[in-house]
């Protein structure tokens, strides 16, 4: 057993330590984190249930961990890999010879997030003409377009989506098209409720108005196509679709790879070319980046060759029929418990559920899953759009539905049982009466600890509590400017460093 202060107290002692206690230390940091495998989380993680696969891509991790993608001439190993990992994600999304898209380009680049940011970038930069530049997103849209235009400062207009169907109109997304719109960008499918935009029509209005159409596949990008295949009626949304002319998809999602891989894909090379970063007015080498970093490891790329590899077309097929079936299980077993409905059919990979009239309250469900081991994810209230509860679903999902059933049902009886939560009338009182600017990192942190969080480095406790249904009522009772401010402040205090006693 690892003594907490040793591993608390920095990265650097002052001899080193043998490799098998390092070891030990990190298994033991791992103890405290949420389960990668075993099909019982809903979120953030993508595990196909294939032996041996880790350990392959472990393997060809290491093998280039040291390589670097900044200068493809140095290493072309690692040029090879990325060449091959988007014509791989291209074939999949209706490019190559022979298709509607035979010129398609694309990057690899280390998640979504970046890709999002790169087709805002490039859009961007394609137009130097326009000194306020636009993009338009249906509100379902990832936060990532929002960091983009945040970072890039482009105008973010936000198009409502229907509450009914949980998708944005093609006619008032055109409507908002403006002189200075670069880019639409649309979802295949939304994260929050796995449902896929109007493609089609939204990509008609783009190319009609002379501007770019993005479509962020990165979350269902990989198994759209093979649900398709599999019967599934999936709506077009690749590049067959006129009009499309970007895709992002994430190879770290659906195609089971390490994280992380993302790939953005272009229509054509002329289209990709304002992505490109290069600068040779200094003493130094002359960085050409077609990405935002320049030093990139070869680790996961390579490990994400070698899954792509080892599964191949059919091990991929296999996988998203498994993981049809585990998504057309969970449905049924949120169909048959009285007090839930599901938000949106589903049509992907997620399962989307919230409480009818009466019913339990979601976020004291969560916690009462949590306590059976299952990991959900709570979305809270939104523009009209009730709280629910995601379910990301992964082939490794597939053995487990038969036990997620009855431990719903137990859970919303246990939900029902504890009533809902409430708010102190003091607490509520002044989350009434705050504004973003009034709050201080120390009212915060007094917050949080009246709340059970620790936001002490070092201090041997988890930074949340076991339950976490009060927080997210608190969270969810303040408005969005309010709680991205609560967030940032408490996220602060957990981001500190654990300084040596020494």
């Amino acid at each position: 057993m690892i003594d907490e202060s040793t591993v608390a107290a920095g990265a650097l002692p002052a001899t080193g330590v043998p490799a098998e206690q390092v070891l030990a230390e990190l298994r033991q940091l791992r103890g405290a984190d949420r389960p990668t495998h075993g099909g019982r989380l809903f979120a953030y993680v993508y595990d196909p249930a294939v032996t041996g696969l880790d350990d392959l891509t472990a393997t060809a991790h290491a093998a280039s961990a040291h390589v670097n993608g900044l200068d493809p001439t140095a290493f072309p190993s690692l040029l090879a890999m990325e060449n091959a990992l988007v014509a791989a994600a291209g074939r999949v999304l209706g490019a190559g010879p022979g298709s509607a898209a035979p010129d398609v380009v694309g990057s690899v680049t280390s998640g979504g997030t970046e890709s999002l940011i790169l087709a805002v970038k490039t859009a961007r930069d394609a137009h130097p003409e326009i000194a306020a530049p636009r993009i338009v997103v249906p509100s379902t849209a990832h936060a990532a377009f929002a960091k983009a235009a945040h970072y890039l400062r482009v105008a973010l207009d936000v198009v409502p989506v229907s509450p009914e169907t949980l998708r944005p109109d093609p006619v008032a997304m055109a409507a908002a098209i403006r002189p200075e719109t670069v880019l639409v960008a649309c979802s295949a499918p939304s994260y929050a409720h796995g449902v896929v935009d109007p493609v089609t029509e939204i990509a008609a209005s783009a190319a009609a108005a002379g501007v770019r159409c993005h479509v962020d596949a990165c979350f269902g990008g990989w198994t759209l196509p093979y649900l398709r295949r599999l019967g599934e009626p999936v709506p077009p949304f690749d590049f067959s679709v006129p009009g499309v002319t970007s895709i992002s998809v994430d190879l770290h999602k659906y195609a089971y790879a390490p994280k992380g891989v993302s790939v953005l894909l272009h229509r054509d090379a002329a289209l990709r070319a304002a992505q490109y970063f290069a600068y040779a007015d200094w003493p130094g080498y002359t960085m050409i980046n077609p990405v935002l970093a320049s030093t990139r490891s070869g680790g996961p790329i390579a490990a994400a060759y070698a899954t792509l590899r080892h599964l191949g077309d059919d091990g991929y097929l296999r996988l998203a029929a498994a993981t049809r079936d585990a998504v057309a299980g969970l449905a049924d077993a949120v169909r048959a418990v009285d007090g839930l409905r599901l938000l949106a059919e589903p049509e992907s990979t997620v399962v989307c559920f919230t409480a009818t009239d009466g019913g339990p309250d979601l976020f004291v469900l969560v916690d009462e899953l949590t306590a059976r081991g299952w990991h959900t994810q709570p979305q809270l209230s939104y523009a009209g759009l009730p709280v629910s509860v995601h379910l990301t679903v992964t082939a490794a999902v597939a053995p487990r539905v038969g036990e997620f059933g009855p431990d719903l049902a137990a859970a919303v009886a246990a939900a029902r049982s504890a009533g809902p939560v409430r708010l102190p009338a003091e607490l509520a009182s002044v989350l009434g009466a705050l504004t973003p600017e009034a709050l201080t990192p120390e009212f915060v942190a007094g917050l949080a600890g009246g709340l059970g969080l620790s936001g002490e480095p070092g201090s041997g406790a988890g930074p949340l509590p076991e339950r976490m249904a009060l927080i997210n009522t608190l969270l969810d009772t303040a408005p969005p400017a309010l709680r991205e401010r609560l967030l940032v402040e408490f996220v602060s205090l957990l981001q500190r460093p654990a300084w040596s006693a020494g």
